[in-house]
């Protein structure tokens, strides 16, 4: 994320925590609930160079978001029981629900006894590469990559670039640019090879670090064992479906869910969109997944999830729990509404 942005939703996070004009949207903007994304829960790492800290937050921040989900009275509840309220037009209390995209290892070995202590059920949404160690983690690796090199050569479009990479202030520029790359390419598939390529040619093994970070099928089998636990898919290979044809979109989708039924025995009924923007999630992906059976998938677009979702399942907006604002203090403006509706116009929708 770019530094004035995030110094942006800081401030605003900020002033409606300070001035307290989050509770003014609530009654209007709070919804029925919310659902949280998440990604990595693990300890903090003491790097000045962290362009993917947006997507971990410490277990004390998880620990803190759960106590105060329970202070406020908002019940935390399955994916099922949100869609059970919202078809049923339940007006009890507010809710909340958890997930966590790509299914790392340490949802399991720091997220879950966390859950544990607040009975707090989550969905994790597994892309069945990453599962299967296959997957191409490549803001990971584009990560590792600029951390180890004073400098590195590139191959991009036809032509080398060299990028100096010895200060934090160069790591953070190269990695804006390269990052903003790979996400603008039309063949999101070779833009995930070239970082692949880059990284070998700079010395950085890449293909390990999905059995590095991700849960195997076994693990993954022991962990939906846990009834607190549903375990939701998210693709095989963690594509951007937007860019891809019909027929492509619809097999990921559809063969990610085969292959985790398949290694974990139970079906799998809840989806993630990768990425899950507007550029990467859109109405003919929403009926894709419709058409498929899936009984909600979630986009990242911010959103509260109101009554009106009902009609609207397989564009499920959430909360992202994000690392750059992982202070208590921000809690109350995003579950009251107010920093979404900001964000969105006072739209409460957004499913086009």
């Amino acid at each position: 994320m770019r530094p004035s942005r995030d110094r942006i939703i800081r401030a605003g996070l900020g002033t409606l925590a300070l001035t307290g004009l989050h509770r003014l949207f609530k009654p209007m903007f709070g919804g029925a609930g919310a659902i949280f994304m998440l990604h990595h829960v693990r300890p903090a790492r003491d790097s000045a160079f962290q362009p993917n800290q947006l997507l971990e937050i410490a277990p004390e921040f998880l620990r803190a978001t759960l106590a105060y989900l329970r202070a406020e009275g908002i019940e935390i509840v399955t994916l099922d029981e949100m869609r059970r309220r919202l078809e049923a037009r339940d007006t009890g209390p507010r809710f909340a629900c958890l997930t966590f995209d790509d299914g790392y290892r340490d949802n399991r070995d720091v997220a879950l006894p966390i859950l544990r202590e607040f009975d707090a059920p989550a969905t994790v949404y597994v892309a069945s590469d990453f599962a299967e160690g296959r997957g191409r983690l490549w803001w990971v690796a584009l990560e590792r990559l600029i951390a180890a090199n004073d400098r590195i050569t590139v191959t991009i479009d036809g032509g080398e670039q060299r990028f100096e990479t010895a200060t934090v202030e160069d790591k953070r520029a190269a990695f804006a640019h390269l990052n903003g790359w790979v996400v603008a390419q039309a063949d999101d598939r070779a833009a995930v090879r070239a970082v692949g390529e880059w990284c070998a040619r700079n010395g950085i093994d890449s293909d390990g670090i999905g059995q590095e970070l991700c849960m195997s099928w076994d693990e993954l089998r022991a962990f939906a064992d846990d009834p607190l636990i549903t375990i939701g898919a998210h693709t095989v290979t963690h594509c951007n479906l937007a860019k891809q044809d019909e027929a492509t979109a619809r097999t990921e989708m559809a063969d990610s869910r085969a292959r985790i039924a398949a290694a974990l025995g139970r079906d799998v009924t809840h989806f993630a969109y990768p990425y899950g923007t507007r550029s990467a999630a859109g109405p003919r992906e929403f009926a894709l997944a419709e058409t498929l059976g899936f009984a909600t998938a979630v986009t990242t677009r911010p959103g509260m999830v109101f009554a009106a979702h009902a009609g609207h399942l397989t564009a499920l907006p959430r909360i992202s729990l994000n690392g750059n604002y992982q202070e208590p203090r921000f809690l109350p403006p995003l579950a009251s509404g107010a920093a979404t509706a900001l964000w969105n116009g006072f739209r409460r929708l957004d499913v086009g």
